[in-house]
């Protein structure tokens, strides 16, 4: 997932000035209090950055992907 389809997203899933809000006030306790626009900062994946969101505000699976999206596939981590 590239960031701006992360963007995309958030607006879709959340409308735009809730997703916007978010973004910089709610603290992702999985990625260590950081927000969403802290977290891209700090270079962390939109995609786990999305599932870190979604998850916490508890958006079902079948609703976190938009109208038009797929999944995207994990990124690759070597070593695990």
């Amino acid at each position: 997932m590239r960031e701006r389809e992360f963007w995309e997203l958030l607006e879709e899933v959340f409308g735009r000035v809730y997703g916007r809000s978010l973004s910089r006030d709610q603290r992702l306790d999985r990625l260590g209090g950081m927000t969403v626009v802290e977290a891209l900062e700090a270079g962390e994946e939109p995609r786990t950055i999305w599932n870190v969101l979604c998850d916490q505000m508890e958006v079902p699976d079948g609703e976190r992907w938009g109208r038009d999206h797929n999944a995207p596939p994990m990124p690759y981590a070597s070593g695990r």
